[in-house]
């Protein structure tokens, strides 16, 4: 049987799918001139390859089945399983219905198919709900699934094989110069865990499935094959949480020295689930860059939120750990909770600034179909077009911000964040005494100049 996996590239703004938001998706369309430089990086740095794909191919590799990859291209074959997201339906749908037409049926995976069948079953021969990998296990022994089929989580992880990267992209071999840590052309996505053990009302990253783990051993095998493949690897760990357990991450770091591996990592965690001394073991086995979330500055808005508050103070110790041993950060903010206003969001960006991490990714609160924060925030739905709800995008009435007055805000954060001097300074490595008072001084006149630009705008100025 030859199946086709398609990961369809969007042709507006940059996308994201995979195990962004849950799987869900966003996208970035620039709409200032900050976010169209952002929106152009993300392109080159993020436009990773789907880690459930590579599973999915593995699975029917090992079955004998022929297995095609597909970024658009319609491509022969007796089933097609399409990566489903909330932000590119419509074009999935679209290159869906041109398969069938071909004689081809077609499956739907993924959170957005699983969570907003209607969106899709008009369009498909059957949605695998949940996880794919078990319905793809029956698929691979020629049993072709129909209408909404049950595929359920395999909570043995290490029962997987190994994701094959050669099924489902170009040549990796050869991923490009190193900016910013990582390469041009991303890196190999890797899944050291599935679910989030977390309670953020928000995040979609735990409703589809519940949390596991991978045994160390296996896991180290994994990057010990990807190191065979390629000379250094850059590894990203897709896990929300990857620093969950202390001494699981101790004993990866150990297993790899162990092994005489040589690569380099990235990983998206908490900060309250890093130390000081941890950091160092990390750094030691490659680990050179990882994202966090702080989300709102509001502890009480955090709360209401089901996020546990990071104090400040272990904030600003772990990223100046980082400065120093060269582990590239990156922050992520939410703006537009329910309890935001003006000048709540203004000290988040006002944060934002002052915390210094290498960069910011600055979102509006989206609420997904399937979280708690839906079902909270849908009476004050104004957004019918699912495909807006990007993390860009104003969808609901808030209570205390007009929609100009949100994404005004959104625009300001990536302004202000990313267009001071101190930051180009901090993005140098610049620590000379009389350069960084210079620097200051300069920063209070781009501010001042922002306020102007500001008050101009909307009458006010992204201060509290």
């Amino acid at each position: 049987m030859r199946v086709v996996l398609a990961d369809l590239k969007s042709s507006r703004g940059f996308v994201s799918k995979d195990t962004v938001v849950g799987g869900y998706g966003s996208r970035m369309e620039a709409f200032t001139r900050v976010t169209r430089i952002i929106s152009y990086l993300k392109g080159q740095f993020h436009d990773v390859p789907s880690v459930h794909m590579a599973y999915i191919a593995a699975i029917l590799a090992r079955a004998g089945h022929d297995v095609k990859w597909t970024r658009g291209e319609m491509v022969d074959g007796d089933v097609a399983l399409v990566l489903s997201s909330i932000v590119d339906h419509k074009a999935e749908t679209a290159w869906a219905d041109q398969m069938r037409a071909r004689g081809v049926k077609v499956g739907f995976i993924g959170i957005t198919a699983s969570k907003m069948p209607e969106l899709f079953r008009d369009h498909c021969d059957f949605i695998l709900n949940g996880e794919p990998e078990a319905g793809v296990m029956r698929l691979a022994q020629g049993i072709v699934p129909s209408g909404m089929t049950i595929s359920e989580q395999i909570d043995d992880l290490d029962s997987l094989p190994f994701p094959r990267w050669d099924l489902v992209t170009e040549d990796r071999r050869h991923l490009g110069l190193k900016l910013f840590t990582r390469p041009f052309g991303g890196g190999y996505p890797l899944l050291a865990s599935r679910g989030c053990p977390e309670f953020c009302t928000y995040c979609p990253h735990r409703i589809l499935a519940g949390y596991r783990a991978r045994s160390i051993a296996n896991i180290a095998d994994e990057l010990e094959r990807l190191c065979d493949l390629h000379p250094r690897p850059y590894v990203i760990f897709r896990d929300p949480l990857f620093s969950e357990q202390r001494d699981r991450c101790i004993e990866l770091c150990d297993e790899i020295k162990a092994r005489g591996l040589t690569l380099t990592f990235e990983a998206e965690t908490r900060l309250d689930r890093l130390d000081v001394e941890l950091l160092d073991r990390l750094y030691d086995a490659g680990f050179r860059a990882m994202s966090f979330g702080v989300e709102s500055l509001d502890p009480a808005t955090l709360k209401k939120s089901g996020r546990r508050p990071i104090p400040q103070a272990h904030q600003r110790e772990i990223l100046d750990h980082c400065r120093r041993k060269g582990i590239v950060t990156a922050a992520f903010y939410v703006l537009g909770f329910l309890q935001d206003d003006w000048n709540s969001i203004a000290a988040t960006i006002d944060y934002a600034t002052d915390l210094g991490s290498t960069f910011a990714q600055f979102k509006m609160l989206t609420p997904y179909p399937g979280t708690p924060m839906f079902k909270q925030i849908e009476p004050l739905l104004t957004e019918m077009d699912w495909e807006k709800f990007d993390g860009y995008s104003v969808t609901f009435r808030h209570p205390n911000l007009t929609e100009r007055e949100l994404r005004f805000l959104l625009g300001a954060a990536y302004k202000r964040f990313y267009m001071r001097p101190s930051y180009l300074a901090n993005f140098l490595k610049i620590q000379n005494t009389a350069i960084r008072q210079w620097v200051s001084r300069m920063d209070r006149r781009v501010n001042d100049r922002h306020s102007r630009e500001e008050i101009a705008d909307i009458s006010r100025p992204v201060a509290c």
